[in-house]
């Protein structure tokens, strides 16, 4: 099976005998990896989002709503934490999905102050439609890979959560 990728991308999935490098060289090499595996990474998200079952959130409202999908209720401070954006912000976003039906809003139990932000069946729903959509268009891109790009793509994902987690 011929590679589709760019020619930097496919060399990266091949284990070729290099001379030594210098520092410098080492420097640059790990420098335009990792500029080339950003905008890979960046490209292959963008293509993921579009993955998503028919809704008209936008991307912060979405990606709050998945947060609480995967992690369960949460207050809007834990919320905001989790999405990296300010309580004020957060607090535009989770009206919205309370508004469309996606999220409810209920007391604490264990702080009558906080509010919980729990996923309503209708999200979960929609959740799990776009889990589907997206790992199956992944699915269909990754079964046309050789085995050696199999086995790349198994340890580069290795090194991606060992990376998102540093």
């Amino acid at each position: 099976m011929e590679s589709r990728l760019p020619p930097k991308t496919a060399a990266l999935g091949v284990v070729k005998a290099q001379p030594p490098v210098s520092s410098d060289q080492a420097a640059n090499n790990t420098s335009e990896i990792s500029h080339e595996f950003r905008l890979a990474n960046g490209r292959l998200a963008r293509r993921l989002r579009q993955e998503k079952a028919e809704n008209e959130l936008g991307s912060g409202q979405f990606s709050a709503l998945g947060v609480l999908h995967v992690h369960g209720p949460l207050t809007l401070t834990e919320l905001s934490e989790f999405e990296r954006v300010t309580p004020p912000s957060m607090t535009r976003t989770v009206k919205c999905l309370v508004d469309a039906g996606l999220v409810t809003r209920t007391d604490s139990t264990l702080d009558g102050r906080k509010i919980v932000l729990t996923t309503t069946d209708a999200a979960r729903e929609m959740m799990t439609e776009t889990r589907k959509r997206r790992d199956a268009w992944l699915v269909q891109r990754v079964a046309q890979l050789s085995p050696a790009q199999h086995r790349v793509l198994a340890d580069a994902t290795l090194i991606m959560k060992d990376l998102a987690d540093s």
